[in-house]
């Protein structure tokens, strides 16, 4: 499975972008692999993660870590997972020892990230962070200093930051192909009914909700996609579908954030109901993205006619590629923990706005 189409390569390259889209693919390409260990085997790590790093270049899949120990046999199974490489919570400490891992990939609920990922920098370790990073702006510094204390990288998991036709419209910030950006919509959901009501995905302390769950892809593309920080933001909650089932957390939420110099993004998020688009307006045309950042799909579309199509492969592949060619050549992060810090921080502002009716100064 490539990782990108040899059609796609070569649009990008016809293009001038192809670094845009990979700033690490001018360096030289290191030999050596990364070893990576999966902390937490849930849907994500084991649908999407694991099978993407049977595709990587530049890192592998040597190691796991779970509070499930029942899942342990068949992941050595299927991949070749040695015994030495294998943990328990419990036992995560002990990975400092253990040279066949270079990463630790958090993937657990979001409200156990901080715990985990600041144990993880303990190990001397370099850590990635599934997103949303935390639960608020102190749990994300925490990581953050955990991260510099130990002198390890820290990479939060926004692979949209990594799509290719997401790359070329932030691209568009400093080519400005149809003006300057006047007006934004960003919106990321899925239709649905809810989690049964035990999954961690309906409770508040562990970061459930249309907000923390889809909500940062809209804050971060309007974000990375405008290249502005919001000064303001306002929210609202539209009336619940299944009053019942989300006793505790958002089932969509509307909100607005205001970059200064009258632009604005409409923005919205939702579990129950599906929408899932980027686009600019701008002084001479528009772009869009349409699908923002599903799993695969992701086309752009421009207001001349242009289409840019959608890659072949995983877009995780791409995603941890670039994370482990950061390492390896010693450079900044595509996606370094600021970047989660600065969600979570909107995420609070929009959950107060939405609350108190009124709006919210960042």
């Amino acid at each position: 499975m490539p990782r990108i189409t040899r059609r796609h390569f070569l649009q990008i390259a016809g293009s001038g972008l192809l670094v845009a889209h990979s700033p690490y693919l001018l360096a030289q390409t290191p030999k050596k692999k990364l070893g990576v260990a999966l902390l937490g085997l849930g849907n994500y790590s084991t649908n999407l993660l694991a099978p993407a790093l049977q595709h990587t270049e530049h890192c592998e899949l040597r190691g796991i870590i779970t509070g499930s120990e029942e899942k342990i046999p068949k992941w050595q199974r299927k991949y070749g997972i040695k015994d030495a490489n294998v943990y328990t919570y419990g036992s995560m400490a002990e990975i400092a020892n253990n040279d066949d891992i270079d990463v630790i990939y958090v993937v657990t609920p979001t409200g156990t990230h901080k715990d985990f990922a600041v144990q993880a920098a303990n190990t001397g370790k370099h850590v990635w962070c599934e997103k949303p990073m935390a639960m608020d702006s102190e749990e994300c510094q925490a990581i953050i200093d955990a991260c510099n204390r130990n002198n390890v990288t820290l990479s939060i998991g926004y692979r949209m930051q990594h799509e290719p036709n997401t790359r070329t419209f932030h691209q568009y910030l400093e080519t400005k192909p149809y003006g300057d950006i006047t007006a934004v919509s960003s919106f990321a959901g899925y239709a649905g009914q809810g989690r049964a009501a035990d999954n961690w995905r309906m409770k508040k302390h562990m970061g459930g909700g249309a907000l923390y769950d889809m909500g940062v892809y809209a804050i971060n593309s309007a974000r990375f996609l405008t290249g502005r920080e919001p000064l303001s933001v306002t929210g609202s909650h539209p009336p619940q579908c299944f009053p019942n089932k989300f006793a505790e957390v958002d089932e969509t939420t509307l909100f607005t954030m205001d970059f200064g110099d009258g632009l604005v993004a409409d923005c919205g998020t939702s579990v129950v109901k599906g929408f899932n688009y980027f686009k600019a307006e701008c002084e001479d045309g528009w772009y869009q993205l349409k699908p923002m950042q599903s799993y695969n799909g992701v086309t752009g579309t421009t207001s001349d006619g242009k289409t840019l199509p959608p890659i072949d492969g995983m877009q995780q592949t791409l995603q941890m590629d670039n994370d482990a060619l950061a390492i390896l050549t010693g450079r900044q992060p595509m996606v370094p923990g600021s970047e989660g810090l600065a969600d979570i921080k909107i995420v609070n502002a929009i959950s107060e706005a939405a609350k108190t009716g009124q709006t919210v100064r960042l």
